[in-house]
């Protein structure tokens, strides 16, 4: 049996930065007498013409929209579709419309039935397995199915699942059920050397969520001397100790979710762990100790004025953080943000394709004034005198930020 997995295109050209790391799991998750192979439709085309007895699409929203073209296409084709990932999990009924089955949550432990029941050709529509797995003894990815020179970080690496909060914007708590399971240390350290060059990125949604099991796998890092790219909350600079150990593991930048300037915002949305009145300290701290800051920011929560986008920008620079993302407040299914203003007749489309940017009506301003904010602060933050600026600082990994930022710079230009 040949089976292919493919990832959508995504919008704005962010696909190149790192491979899909489910995709590759589920890759390593097939039987060996089964053929697999995985197409990246951000970097290469997708052969509708290719003989495949099944095929495998991931999305997200602002993907689902590619991936049921996909999908249809396959399918007037006479190849079964299986689909998977956030949207297709949280809009089951719809996403059948456009496949022949939807894995409902994660795939690990039912992928082997739904190969299984393509093969004696009793696939159903639905698959979800019950509760959540462990994820000790993990496969290998299998990172050789991909062309590791069109990524910019090509070494992705999970240690963790889930986030111990529940902002009301984000997918993932939702989708993990509000868990957060980690791998054992000893799994993470195979994968590790496993790899590749010196750069890791660990795709964790919060690599410090569990603070005494981060200590121990950065002590347990220590002696490879890589260098790695996470995502953290800022209670890594409130704990002295977590903080040393990231720094002596090798790491060099954090993604960081400030998501706003604005403490009743941030209320608003569920992320108490954020202070504004420590953001300078918090930030000093994390770059004292060699590790550069990508802060990623939301706009369009009902505390928001028009002010909000200069305040952010002035904020960036000001504060020197090596490369910043902006996004307006997205109503993705799923997440308790769709069902609120989804109840307050606030949401004006269900088209996918459009949730890049404000697809509903903000409380104080107009949703083409949160549209044409975002847009700006992208340009602003991006100019060539912005990037020398930031890029003038010495840092770890001085030429993956630097590509980072041209990278950013390359689709706002054709993009915003």
């Amino acid at each position: 049996m040949r089976v292919l997995l493919i990832v959508p295109h995504i919008p704005a050209g962010g696909g190149k930065l790192a491979p899909h790391l489910g995709i590759i799991t589920l890759a390593a998750l097939t039987p060996p007498d089964i053929d697999v192979s995985v197409v990246d439709e951000n970097l290469e085309k997708i052969n509708f013409d290719e003989k495949v007895d099944m095929v495998g699409i991931t999305a997200m929203t602002p993907t689902v929209t590619r991936a049921y073209e996909i999908s249809d296409s396959f399918r007037q084709k006479g190849v079964p579709v299986v689909m998977g990932g956030f949207h297709p999990s949280f809009m089951p009924q719809e996403a059948i419309q456009h496949c022949d089955s939807v894995v409902i949550g994660e795939a690990d432990a039912i992928w082997h039935n739904v190969l299984r029941d393509i093969e004696s050709k009793k696939l159903k529509k639905f698959y979800k397995q019950n509760g959540f797995g462990s994820l000790d003894n993990m496969p290998v990815p299998r990172r050789d199915l991909l062309r590791r020179k069109s990524y910019i970080m090509f070494n992705t690496v999970e240690t963790s699942r889930g986030c111990p909060f529940q902002c009301s914007y984000c997918s993932v708590s939702a989708f993990f059920g509000n868990t957060h399971r980690s791998r054992p240390v000893s799994d993470v350290l195979r994968e590790v050397e496993t790899l590749k060059g010196i750069l890791i990125f660990f795709v964790d949604d919060n690599i410090v969520g569990m603070p005494k099991r981060a200590k121990n796998l950065f002590r347990a890092l220590i002696p490879y001397k890589r260098k790695w790219i996470g995502q953290a909350s800022l209670t890594i600079a409130r704990d002295p100790e977590l903080l040393e150990l990231a720094a002596r593991s090798g790491c060099a930048g954090l993604f960081i979710g400030f998501e706003s300037l604005s403490q009743e915002s941030l209320e608003e949305a569920g992320k108490r762990i954020n202070a504004v009145r420590r953001y300078a300290e918090d930030i000093k701290k994390i770059q004292d100790h060699g590790i550069s800051i990508h802060g990623a920011f939301i706009f369009g929560f009902d505390h928001d004025d028009e002010s909000v986008f200069e305040r952010t920008v002035d904020f960036v620079k000001r504060h020197n953080l090596d490369s910043a993302s902006f996004s307006t407040l997205t109503p993705f299914p799923g997440t308790p943000v769709y069902s609120r203003l989804l109840n307050e007749n606030r949401i004006v489309t269900k088209d996918w394709s459009r949730y890049g940017g404000a697809v509903f009506r903000p409380k104080l301003m107009s949703r083409e004034r949160l549209n044409e904010g975002c847009a700006w602060a992208w340009k602003e933050c991006y100019s060539y005198r912005s990037i020398l600026r930031r890029l003038a600082r010495p840092k770890r990994l001085w030429f993956i930020h630097f590509l980072l930022n041209m990278g950013y710079k390359q689709a706002i230009d054709k993009y915003v």
